[in-house]
């Protein structure tokens, strides 16, 4: 992956944005960055609280923005309102992508915000905005339902002895599967976009878990592991 992060998913133009950030030095900062590169950024927040009556608020509207970016730690705590929000959020509206920054890697809010899926999510350290093609370039993918994680995220999740060549056991076509997998999408999208059987896809998915050392106890959770060792790859 190199310095940056990896990136899966098509960019398109213009995106309309929500960002919650308790710093209003970097909330303003990401909003010009944004709104300078031809983005909307319809609401700037503080907090968690503030951020699911926004985002309450535009729903109610039929005006949901295509993706939140929120800081993991805010106000009352500055411990994990802003990922609990950003959870809340990825149950209660699905479509809507989720892009969190965080100052260090905190394993068990990645995983959290993780968990069942990695469509439409995004999970950056701060000092990637700093890359400000990239980090933008982020935010548009993720909206669009692709992924953006952190490659320090990734390796914590994954281990850091976990051999690069991991991946040189699958099949080609099961490369494929993985690679569609990690573009968020389910069995059924998979097996119409190869033109093949739901059945034959399950049994695509079974082989890359256990090529990977995946084993049944670890349930759903199976599939968001495969996808990290993908992009890690």
């Amino acid at each position: 992956m190199g310095g940056g992060f990896r990136i899966v998913g098509d960019v398109e133009d213009r995106v309309r944005v929500v960002i919650a950030e308790d710093s209003v030095l970097l909330r303003e900062g990401l909003t010009r960055l944004l709104t300078d590169r031809g983005h909307d950024v319809v609401a700037g927040v503080g907090d968690g609280e503030a951020l699911i009556k926004t985002i309450d608020d535009l729903a109610g509207q039929g005006d949901l923005p295509d993706v939140v970016v929120a800081d993991v730690r805010m106000p009352p705590t500055h411990t994990d309102e802003g990922v609990r929000a950003a959870v809340r959020l990825r149950k209660e509206h699905p479509g809507i992508g989720v892009l969190v920054l965080s100052q260090y890697v905190e394993e068990r809010y990645a995983t959290e915000l993780l968990a069942g899926s990695t469509r439409g999510v995004g999970y950056l350290l701060k000092d990637r905005v700093a890359e400000v093609r990239e980090f933008v370039d982020a935010v548009v993918r993720v909206s669009r339902g692709g992924t953006a994680l952190d490659p320090e995220v990734v390796a914590q999740l994954l281990g850091r002895s976990r051999k690069q060549d991991v991946l040189a056991g699958l099949t080609p076509r099961e490369r494929e599967v993985l690679g569609l997998m990690a573009e968020g999408r389910t069995n059924s999208a998979i097996a119409r976009q190869l033109r093949v059987s739901d059945g034959a896809v399950e049994k695509h998915v079974s082989s890359i878990f256990l090529k990977l050392g995946l084993s049944p106890s670890e349930g759903d959770h199976r599939r968001v592991l495969a996808v990290l060792t993908y992009l890690n790859s």
